[in-house]
């Protein structure tokens, strides 16, 4: 079906494709598995026609091809769905789907028609996915629905998906992965780019490796396992799962009271309550958007107090109305979810990065109101040791890492205060195996070394492997506390979508 032969693509001094060659069978689910930069979605664009190979060739069919643009790709059709959905809120199923390829004629667009088709398609592939209803009012799962229809709707006989289950339950995980079975019998060809290799080994036929732009590998699914996989990936031996001794929890470090927060004219999060003790890590799982931004930009003091309601307490000592810089300086350090917007200042240079938050007053970044260039120096290479930030140049911008990088340059700017509270978000997202076995460890030991942990993560397996205890929020308010051990992804799952309430306190 598709092609990739010996393709070349450097950015400025980077080599991201090295003469790869990809070759994927019509009928099948394909994976493309490899770390942050090692050139994945650099090929898939190039099929897709966002980049253009500096050279190579693309077979399609068993010719060769010019894919320009997505346009050229969507006429041999290939169709993309991107990770972060490509959806007007406000406008229906039905005119998203045709947004582009509009049916009928410039002066009247025949909208009805367009509806009886997607309709068919839906039935057809069994997506129960209503024409008439608006984006803004479908859950997550029903969206990427219709980034699928987009696609089956211009003829896609081959889909290239892009971390499609990253902000999925795990009902709907395997929904999906029911829907791309489907497919594969009608005689449809899939692409999976994904880091999930246990999602990997469930669903694909055949899966290809790549490794520093290169491609190291292609295995038969049903004859690898994820080791082998992790190993390939990385050129190391991965741990797979996080090992972690029990608990010692102390007292409580932070007391949540009756909290509501208001963002948009919506409140956000609904009345919680709940208690993060010293020595252990209490995880929230939900889907996204049901307050966990809010949840924790609140308890970082990025919330106006005229949006909250109830009361916040740090070892006993009441900060509902106290700054952001006032509880960095009462010992809460916070990794932010969104990186780019909250985390770094992507022109200034690592060194810059590492000392955001306490420029102003630690002996080591400053005499008075200058700057110690040498000890902000020292101090950078100190973080790009202890926490494996490549390149270890601290005179880069922070712009020139791969994301995962960046996240490894954060945790450990966070991680030199010695915090008495940790408010960590989405601490892996978009972030390589290796990267995250490593931060995983790292969280699990300034648990062990005493600090209270709250963590938010989109991924169930991270929240629920790394959580001693386990938070559910739903629609803002706290559903109900599991032991995670104890409780199954299922159950948590059911949970999240407001199926069943669990031992609420």
């Amino acid at each position: 079906m598709l092609e990739l032969r010996e393709i070349t693509k450097r950015f400025g001094d980077v080599l991201a494709n090295d003469h790869i060659n990809i070759r994927v069978e019509p009928g099948t689910i394909h994976a493309i598995v490899g770390e942050n930069g090692a050139g994945k979605s650099t090929a898939m664009r190039i099929a897709y026609g966002f980049y253009t190979a500096d050279s190579g060739e693309i077979i399609v069919d068993g010719e060769p091809r010019r894919i320009e643009t997505p346009h050229d790709a969507i006429a041999l059709g290939i169709g993309m769905v991107h990770q972060h959905f490509m959806l007007v809120d406000t406008m229906s199923v039905a005119e998203n789907i045709v947004l582009g390829a509009e049916p009928g004629s410039a002066a009247s667009i025949d909208l009805r028609k367009a509806a009886q088709e997607i309709r068919a398609l839906s039935d057809e592939f069994r997506l129960s996915v209503d024409p008439n209803a608006l984006v803004q009012d479908l859950s997550v799962g029903q969206q990427q629905r219709v980034e699928l229809l987009k696609a089956l709707y211009r003829h896609a006989r081959l889909l290239i998906l892009d971390e499609p289950t990253a902000v999925l339950t795990p009902q709907e995980v395997e929904e999906f992965f029911a829907i791309l079975r489907r497919m594969r019998e009608q005689g449809k060809t899939v692409i999976i780019i994904t880091h999930k290799l246990s999602e990997v080994l469930a669903i694909s036929d055949d899966v290809t490796v790549m490794r520093d732009g290169r491609v190291v590998g292609r295995l038969k699914t049903a004859e690898t396992d994820a080791a082998e996989l992790a190993r390939m990936m990385v050129g190391r031996d991965v741990l797979l799962r996080v090992e972690k001794p029990d608990a010692r929890p102390g007292g409580a470090v932070l007391s949540v009271k009756g909290l509501s927060v208001t963002a948009g004219g919506e409140r956000g999060v609904r009345d919680v309550s709940f208690d993060v003790r010293a020595g252990e890590i209490v995880g929230v799982a939900g889907v996204e958007g049901n307050g966990q931004t809010e949840l924790i930009e609140a308890l970082a003091g990025l919330v106006t107090p005229s949006q909250m309601g109830g009361a916040v307490e740090l070892g006993g000592r009441d900060i509902t109305r106290a700054s952001a810089r006032e509880r960095y300086e009462l010992g809460i350090a916070h990794v932010p979810e969104d990186r780019h917007r909250r985390g770094l200042l992507l022109d200034f240079d690592l060194a810059e990065n590492s000392i955001l938050g306490v420029h102003y007053r630690k002996p080591a970044v400053s005499f008075g109101p200058l700057l110690d260039l040498a000890g902000i120096r020292d101090r950078a290479l100190e973080i790009i040791r202890d926490f494996d930030v490549r390149p270890a140049n601290p005179d880069l911008p922070a712009r020139a890492l791969s994301g995962g990088n960046q996240q490894k340059l954060i945790i450990g700017r966070e991680f030199e205060l010695r915090p008495k509270l940790l408010l960590v978000s989405q601490p892996t997202r978009g972030v390589d195996i290796g990267a995250i076995e490593f931060i995983h460890r790292k969280l699990v030991r300034l648990r062990d070394e005493g600090c209270a942990i709250l963590l938010v993560s989109a991924e169930l397996e991270e929240v629920t492997s790394l959580a001693d205890r386990l938070l559910v929020i739903y629609h803002g308010r706290i559903v109900g506390e599991v032991d995670p051990k104890r409780t199954s992804q299922e159950e948590i799952g059911l949970m999240m979508t407001g199926g069943r309430k669990g031992n609420a306190e």
